[in-house]
């Protein structure tokens, strides 16, 4: 509540600086009219308060996944088993099922491509998902084929019996493959480095639409924004090549079975070091002695529980160094950076698992105690993409740039990843809220050592985004 508190003040007293400065801008326009609020978007029910808050009898579906995939390295694709459970708490039963099918954003004819300028170069669509078989288990427990209509990035199931309502489930299998996207891949991607190529996977699996009380099945079509997803337990297997090292959203669960005797005595130490342990040193990613085995696949299998999504990356370049994080009931994660050697050419990628454990023991401790096993920053060409427990930042950040761009990914962790809101349709509610808190994280790493935040993130032109709002408030037509 204390955090709560001290964020609201903030947050009044900017809009009370706003406010003063317009009228000294401008001595006719009223802020009040501009800053009043809005009405409540949806009207009072049982499920929710006037302010939005969960009413008496508030529900919210859930969606377990157990997937087991395989990356091919030689094809660049992605294969992949997903069984689902899904758990209908909501009143109404449910005769069918939406899911998202977030690969066929990269099909030729997907409807991405024409809003905005989010277009990949031509020739270097994909087939996006490839589905092979989808089932539905009855009463019995036996799977048997269901009907299934995929349009754009959405896909449909019709289900032979509805799914009861206050706790009905339903189970489905999927088995699927795709194309790994490449470097115009946004959010998801494979590319080249000097010690072996780096794979992004992100929206690499079916996911179920958000079914909820205000607009039923949330079925807006993927068009390179983010996300709306429900919440539940994702268990996940991905086998890759032996000389790869896999880091992912949860917890790995077989560390044994994929690291090396040294590997996992170095974990062990970081487990408790504040200061940044080697897990993987430079010497060690061309050395195959360095390696749990010579050749073939190995598996490796992450959990992670009350999650709405999960992300991992993969590479036999990888370079891996871990840190403790201390939260505030005296519980601890685990900090990870995974990089290429490339990214330390700019004396930057050195310091980024510091930047991880500085980000989510200041937001733990100023909103709300990180509830992972991990935070993960990997280095790639996403630029700077946030999944729960993992952030993609770009590979050859450095200093303030690589520390402002940690501290926004892992900081969404909390905004929307914890809170869960709807992207879709309001992204600037996490980018806000995330935003602000990256300011005060700012002033307090290291004694303000990147202080003031005064980046294009904060404010467009890089300086107070009180005073650059007014022109746009006295001025609808004004320039930003």
């Amino acid at each position: 509540m204390k955090a709560l508190a001290r964020m609201s003040f903030a947050a009044g007293l900017l809009l009370l600086t706003a406010a003063q400065t317009l009228r000294a801008a401008a001595p006719v326009y009223d802020p009040l009219e501009t800053f009043a609020p809005f009405e409540y978007a949806h009207p009072v029910s049982d499920y929710r308060a006037a302010d939005g808050r969960p009413g008496e009898h508030y529900w919210q579906n859930r969606v377990d996944y157990r997937i087991d995939a395989t990356l091919d390295t030689a094809e660049k694709k992605l294969s992949g088993t997903a069984a689902i459970r899904y758990r209908n708490f909501s009143p109404n039963s449910l005769d069918l099922l939406w899911l998202q099918l977030d690969q066929n954003r990269y099909r030729a004819d997907a409807r991405a491509n024409f809003a905005g300028d989010s277009a990949p170069p031509a020739g270097e669509h994909t087939a996006g998902y490839q589905i092979a078989s989808v089932e539905w288990a009855g009463a019995d427990g036996r799977f048997e084929p269901v009907p299934y209509l995929v349009t754009d990035t959405r896909m449909r199931i019709d289900l032979p019996q509805p799914v009861p309502p206050d706790g009905g489930e339903a189970r489905i299998r999927i088995v699927y493959d795709y194309t790994i996207p490449g470097q115009f891949g946004g959010r998801t991607d494979w590319f080249h480095t000097k010690n072996g190529d780096i794979y992004e996977i992100a929206q690499w699996f079916p996911r179920l639409c958000v079914y909820d009380d205000l607009r039923g099945w949330n079925t807006l079509p993927y068009l390179n924004n983010e996300f709306y997803l429900e919440y539940g337990d994702i268990d996940y297997r991905v086998t890759v090549p032996a000389n790869m090292v896999v880091v992912g959203s949860g917890e790995l669960v077989n560390p044994e079975e994929v690291l090396t005797e040294t590997a996992l005595a170095r974990l062990a130490q970081a487990r408790g070091s504040d200061e940044t342990v080697i897990v993987r040193g430079v010497d060690e990613v061309t050395n195959p002695d360095s390696l749990r085995q010579a050749g073939g696949m190995l598996t490796w299998h992450f959990r992670m529980r009350n999650t709405r999504d999960v992300a991992f990356g993969a590479s036999a370049a990888y370079l891996v160094d871990a840190a403790r994080i201390n939260l505030p009931d005296n519980r601890t994660a685990l900090a990870m950076s995974a990089y290429p050697v490339e990214s330390l050419e700019e004396g930057g990628w050195e310091r980024s698992t510091e930047y991880v454990k500085s980000t989510v023991e200041y937001f733990s401790d100023y909103l709300y105690e990180y509830p992972y096993a991990t935070a993960i920053a990997e280095a790639g060409i996403a630029g700077g993409m946030e999944y729960p427990g993992i952030a993609f930042d770009w590979y050859k950040s450095d200093g303030k740039n690589l520390y402002g761009l940690t501290t926004h990914e892992v900081g969404h962790n909390w905004f929307p990843m914890i809170v869960g809101s709807n992207e879709r349709r309001d992204a600037w509610i996490d980018e806000g809220f995330n935003t602000f808190v990256d300011i005060l994280a700012a002033e307090s790493f290291n004694d303000g050592e990147f202080a003031p935040k005064r980046d294009g993130e904060y404010a467009p032109g890089g300086g107070n985004p009180v005073e650059e709002i007014v022109p746009v408030l006295v001025d609808p037509e004004a320039p930003p």
